[in-house]
């Protein structure tokens, strides 16, 4: 154990040791609060240009936070197997470069068959719901107020904010059709329903 510890502690490896224990907290973080992150927009306009790095260098089109995991633990490995197996023959400066070659071709293993599935998924969006049937949930929709239940094509449910710009009365539980979506207000203009405007409807 002591062994392990020292190389785990010694130069090279030293240099992601310290990274490795920050990622694995991270990922300790999401798993317990439940906290996810959304594709390569993960961490704002840092991890935008982080983004535009690793593709630089062939790694982009997968979440940021994935890639950097990937990079860093492979990194550790080699470099802990390398100080290990070739300090001699190498140095830790040849094992140091040999473990990011490892990193990189490791993780890019990894990234192209995940951006590939990346592609063939359709990202969702909010813009998704237009066009579709509602269930009022609040007492009443005005210009102001209002909730109402939506469903996806995909099955899920989402309880979004409805607006309307007449004097229609919507009732708890009514049925009103989706035709806007509103992105400064982020709710959507919903009209009663009427099932020869629903594109949605059984033919």
């Amino acid at each position: 154990m002591s062994r392990f510890v020292d190389a785990a502690l010694a130069f090279p490896a030293v240099l992601f040791t310290f990274a490795l224990a920050v990622v694995a907290g991270y990922w300790l973080f999401v798993l317990l609060s439940g906290f996810g992150f959304d594709g390569e927009a993960d961490g704002g306009a840092d991890a935008v240009g982080l983004s535009g790095a690793l593709g630089r260098i062939g790694l982009g089109g997968a979440p940021v936070a994935v890639v950097v995991s990937l990079l860093v633990a492979i990194a550790w490995f080699a470099c802990l197997a390398g100080g290990v197996l070739f300090a001699d023959v190498l140095g830790p400066p040849g094992v140091l470069a040999a473990a990011l070659v490892c990193a990189w071709a490791g993780t890019r293993l990894v990234v192209v068959p995940l951006r590939r599935a990346t592609r063939l998924r359709p990202v969702p969006s909010r813009a998704d719901f237009v066009g579709r049937t509602c269930v009022i949930r609040t007492g009443r929709v005005s210009g102001s107020f209002g909730q109402a239940e939506v469903t996806a094509a995909d099955g899920s449910s989402a309880l979004v904010q409805v607006r309307q710009t007449g004097d229609d009365v919507f009732g708890a539980g009514s049925i009103a059709l989706i035709f806007a979506y509103d992105a400064v207000g982020e709710f959507f203009w919903v009209m009663p329903y009427d099932a020869e405007l629903d594109p949605h409807r059984p033919l």
